[in-house]
This record gives structure tokens, C-alpha cells and sequence, in this order.
């Protein structure tokens, strides 16, 4: 049975449709990260399994109990926030107990549940510390606590590294994974704006956009596999880069010839049906090397931004653009290539990739599918 199920759920706001047709099964011991771009409901879908939110329409089941008309109390669900909202004048030791205290546990029992939570977030030398002492990573850390210590079915994290500094966020990421590890039986569900994140800590993606479900599926599935342009370009950064073509040969390796006057062979099958389709050839900045022999791109190099490992090319070409680009994919093609190559700036590079990093698509819709 599954530990959470969604199912045809619903939100609106007065005529306002937020989500709609929600469908998706949570697996005891999963972590589930939602991504998506600002305002496509990811947070307002966490407040729905929390209880904050009221359910339009659809059901939501925790361990096969129908849910949507009890009290966030009494769902069996913790949930860490943005802001660490802690208690000023308690101490962290406090902050941990408060919810305890409030439900009337035994001080026994209280003393041991904050003495484990305190070990695993490595919290045990603040525990007397008022949060006004701590560091800000400490502090989400004293609010991630404050949820493991009622022991809940399930743990809502909504984005809970944003206020951190990005040396914070990498730490406590970590953080996050180690716990996670030393919880394996704990189900978490957990919303950001950080590919890093969302790629490093997930058991599952699920992508939200145009009010619904754009794809679910493991980290390496959504970047090797995305179902459409979108998620493609959503997934990874730099964005995928689409480049407008025609396809001009058919069978188990389809050939496109790209308005940019290049030619590309991939490994996607198609039927005599696909002659002449227009479609996108979809190439991931990381997957460019330069060519040798046949180019799939030749263009000029605008700008070259050197970060140490890798080097970012943008090359001034016809893009299509799909809702998960990012601005620089409007107007220039993006290749990212190891090492430094600070002499390729305003120069001429052919460019090509293996076939089976290519994708094709077609009405937004990858053809591999």
C-alpha cells in the first residue's frame, strides 16, 4: 500500500484553476522532490497534503485513510517551512519540545526523542543555545528537528535551504541526504527551486507545470528521458538547447537537417511517415564536444565564460524556445565543454555530439516515446 496517494485532486481559488487532475502514488520510504517553475503550485499542492489548504476536489489517502477533512494535527505529518519560524526566547532544547509538551507526552519520553533528533542533526552541543546564537544553517536544522521528534508518517520540507548562503545550502543539503539515510523507513516530500537539490536528494522527480503533472520519474530518467520540451529544458542547466530542423532521412537512425544548414544523425527510430516533419533536435550544452570530422553546429563564439572545470560557449543561432528555457537559450546556443577555453571567444567552432545523446522532438512531445 502506498504511504500517500493522491488521486484526480483539485484546487481552485474561487473561478481560479491552480491544479488540476493531481495524480500520483507516494511509496513508504521515498523521497519525492517537486519542481517547477514560480507559481505552478508546488507549494500550494505540500499545504494540501498538510491539511493548510483545503482539497477543491479529489481524494488524498495517507496509509489508505482518506484525509481531506482532517485536521493538520491529525494527519501524522510534520512540516518544515521557508523560515525557521523558532520561538526567540526558547531554547533550542525547547523549540524541539514544544510540540511535545503541547500533546502531553512524558517527560521521558520527550527527553528521548529530542536526545535522538539532536544526535542525528548533530545538534547536541546547542541544545541550551537560544536561536538568536546559532548560525542559520543550525537553526533550520533545530526546525528540521523540531519535526523528526514527533516521529511523523510523513515529512513536508517547503523549500527549506532558501534562506541559507550557497556554502549553507551544500552542507545542509547534505545534511539532509545523511538524515534521510539514517531514516529509511521516514517518506519526505520536498519543494524547490534547486535543480542541485532536487537531483542529489530525490528518489523521484515529479515536475509540475500548466496546473498538472509534466512528468514523473527518477532524477537520471527526467534528464536522460524527458517525455517533452519542457521537462527538457527544465531539467539541467543550461537549459537542453532546441535546434529547429526538418527530418530528411527515416528508419533506426533518423537524419535532420537543422535550418542552421548542419546535419545530425541520431539514434531515435522513425517510420517513412516522419519525412519531412518538422521537428526540434533537443542536445544538452554538456553533450557538445568539438568536431573533428562532420558538424552538427558551426557558429561564432560570442561570449565564453570560463568556471574553472568547465567552460560555457554561447553561440548566436535560430533557437526554439520552450517554457523551461532559461533567457540565454533565446538567442544563443549553449555548449559547456571541460576545461578552460578562454581562446574560443570570438572565434569559429564546429560542434557535433554522440548520436545517442540527441533527442527529437515533435509538438513538444520527445519522439523516443
Amino acid at each position: 500500500m502506498s504511504e500517500l496517494k493522491l488521486t484526480n485532486v483539485v484546487k481552485s481559488y474561487g473561478p481560479v484553476n491552480v491544479l488540476k487532475d493531481i495524480n500520483l502514488d507516494i511509496d513508504t520510504g521515498e523521497l519525492i522532490v517537486f519542481v517547477g517553475p514560480s507559481g505552478c503550485g508546488k507549494s500550494t499542492l505540500l499545504r494540501m497534503i498538510a491539511g493548510l489548504e483545503k482539497i477543491t476536489d479529489g481524494t488524498l489517502e495517507i496509509e489508505g485513510q482518506v484525509v481531506n477533512d482532517v485536521p493538520p494535527s491529525q494527519r501524522g505529518i510534520a512540516m518544515v517551512f521557508q523560515s525557521y519560524a523558532l520561538y526567540p526566547h526558547m531554547t533550542v532544547r525547547d523549540n524541539m519540545a514544544f510540540a511535545l509538551n503541547i500533546a502531553k507526552k512524558p517527560k521521558a519520553e520527550i527527553d528521548a526523542a529530542i536526545d535522538r533528533a539532536a544526535k542525528a542533526l548533530q545538534l547536541e552541543p546547542y541544545l541550551d543555545r537560544l536561536p538568536k546564537a546559532l548560525s542559520g544553517g543550525q537553526r533550520q536544522r533545530v526546525a528540521i528537528g523540531r519535526a523528526i521528534v514527533r516521529d511523523p508518517k510523513v515529512y513536508l520540507f517547503d523549500e527549506p535551504l532558501s534562506n541559507l548562503d550557497a556554502a549553507l545550502r551544500v552542507a545542509t543539503r547534505i545534511e539532509i541526504a545523511q538524515l534521510k539515510e539514517a531514516m529509511p523507513d521516514s517518506t519526505m516530500i520536498y519543494v524547490t527551486h534547486d535543480q542541485v537539490e532536487a537531483m542529489t536528494l530525490a528518489d523521484r522527480i515529479v515536475v509540475l507545470a500548466n496546473k498538472g503533472i509534466a512528468q514523473v520519474g527518477s532524477p537520471l530518467e527526467l534528464y536522460e528521458r524527458p517525455r517533452t520540451e519542457f521537462v527538457a529544458q527544465f531539467i539541467g542547466s543550461p537549459a537542453m538547447n532546441l535546434l529547429p530542423g526538418k527530418i530528411t532521412a527515416t528508419g533506426p537512425n533518423t537524419e535532420v537537417t537543422l535550418d542552421a544548414g548542419g546535419v545530425a544523425v541520431t539514434e531515435v527510430p522513425t517510420t517513412e511517415a516522419d519525412m519531412g516533419r518538422v521537428v526540434n533536435l533537443g542536445v544538452r550544452p554538456e553533450d557538445f564536444v568539438l568536431a573533428e570530422g562532420d558538424a552538427i553546429f558551426e557558429g561564432h563564439v560570442e561570449i565564453v565564460e570560463a568556471l574553472g572545470e568547465v567552460s560555457l560557449l554561447y553561440i548566436p543561432a535560430n533557437m526554439s524556445v520552450g517554457e523551461g528555457a532559461d533567457s540565454a537559450n533565446q538567442t544563443h546556443l549553449i555548449a559547456k565543454l571541460p576545461g578552460i577555453h578562454e581562446h574560443l571567444k570570438a572565434q569559429t567552432v564546429r560542434l557535433t555530439a554522440d548520436a545517442s545523446k540527441l533527442h527529437l522532438f515533435h509538438n513538444g512531445l520527445n519522439m523516443r516515446d
